[in-house]
């Protein structure tokens, strides 16, 4: 099985939307993962389950 991945190493728009959408068609899968230093500075946390 083949794995895609999709990086920006810049601030901003570098078409990785347009690229993504290029690609999933093909995708079993697709998963979105976004963090900034700033949500991780002021201690915020998602909490799934117990």
């Amino acid at each position: 099985m083949a794995i895609t991945i999709i990086l920006g190493s810049q601030w901003g728009d570098e078409g990785k939307g347009k690229l993504t959408d290029i690609l999933a068609p093909e995708a079993k899968l697709c998963a979105r993962a976004a963090v900034s230093h700033s949500t991780i500075d002021r201690g915020e946390h998602l909490l799934i389950g117990d």
